[in-house]
């Protein structure tokens, strides 16, 4: 996870001094719900640009509270060199974090973006993390959070199911070394946390932003996209975090702005259609990073980072991280394309 953190720390930082290199996420979807996730771009330190591509059969669930995948199939990366344009390598299927292993959709390249966020914007003596969501992705925000922040101690988690939240309390407390605890609602999430993570597949918002407290850092990953409602699958833009946090948040970080507007994602545009914030309330995770805008500024700010959806900052800057590994420990397989472009074509 920290290797993941500072590739998607660099990717980001590059698309900060080179913009055109990195570009919105963008999204079709077919009437049975099948969406294809596109992202072109790269890292020009790291010497890469390319695509990545990724299919899942999305399911919106009765009453369009929450969503889940009915099937998924293996993302591809298209890697170039940033240099001479010539094919790298493809690579096929999903990065994961080592300690953890498979645990849900693009779970190691959203939790290694708000890694980004947590080097910058929680208060330094981090010690109680509020956490609602028990699956997967909640598992790799959590150790995102403890590479950034290892002086976290205690957790309490919240997600739908008593059962889920139990087992991942039982799990992930002795993995991580950390007391985690159940709990029965939102609130108690909330109270006395120095940072609340949103890892789940809801479409609304999950508390009232009146309960946040003084100096606490949320992070929220919903990003929402307006083809959702155009396609007929919802009837309002997902949502995750509500428009009293983010009128109360100092400090609101998001990912791309870019993306905010072009999918028109609910979080963050609805506040700005509202006249509660204006787009210069919002600052980029790159200049973030870089240090060229300033984070949190005193203890008692409370901050967002709003790590709204991928990009190729992230997503090519993991698979090249993988490129290298690979090729570092011989694994892969070599085509010659030329020689294959010699074979006979048949019609």
């Amino acid at each position: 996870m920290d290797e993941a953190i500072e590739a998607v720390e660099q990717g980001y930082v590059d698309g900060m001094n080179f913009p055109v290199i990195n570009a919105p996420r963008r999204r079709v979807h077919s009437p049975a719900g099948v969406r294809i996730s596109n992202f072109p771009g790269g890292s020009h330190s790291m010497g890469v640009i390319g695509a990545a591509s990724r299919a899942d059969h999305v399911i919106q669930e009765e009453g369009g509270a929450n969503q889940h995948y009915a099937y998924r199939e293996h993302p591809v990366h298209v890697l170039n060199d940033a240099d001479s344009g010539q094919l790298l390598a493809i690579v096929i299927g999903e990065p994961v974090e080592r300690t953890l292993g498979y645990t849900s959709l693009v779970a190691l390249r959203t939790a290694a973006t708000s890694g980004v966020g947590f080097k910058y914007l929680p208060r330094k003596d981090v010690k109680d993390v509020g956490l609602f969501g028990s699956g997967g992705q909640a598992a790799n925000q959590l150790l995102a959070l403890k590479c950034a922040r290892p002086g976290i101690q205690r957790v309490r988690v919240y997600s739908r199911d008593p059962a889920n939240r139990r087992a991942f309390a039982e799990k992930y407390g002795p993995k991580f070394n950390l007391e985690i605890t159940p709990v029965d609602s939102g609130e108690e999430v909330i109270k006395g946390a120095d940072v609340v993570l949103c890892a789940t597949s809801t479409n609304v918002e999950l508390f009232d932003g009146d309960l946040l407290e003084p100096g606490q850092h949320v992070t929220g990953i919903i990003g929402g996209n307006v083809q959702l409602v155009q396609g007929g699958f919802l009837k309002k833009a997902r949502r995750e975090i509500d428009n009293r946090t983010v009128e109360r948040s100092d400090v609101i970080v998001t990912n791309l702005k870019e993306s905010v507007m072009s999918e028109k994602q609910g979080d963050l545009y609805e506040p700005l259609e509202l006249g509660i914030i204006t787009e210069e309330d919002i600052l980029e995770l790159g200049p973030l990073a870089a240090g060229s805008v300033e984070g949190r500024t005193s203890d008692d700010q409370i901050t967002y980072h709003k790590n709204n959806n991928g990009t190729a900052a992230s997503e090519i800057a993991i698979a090249m991280l993988v490129y290298n590994k690979a090729k570092a420990a011989g694994r892969g397989t070599e085509i010659d394309l030329i020689a294959a472009a010699d074979l006979p074509q048949a019609l």
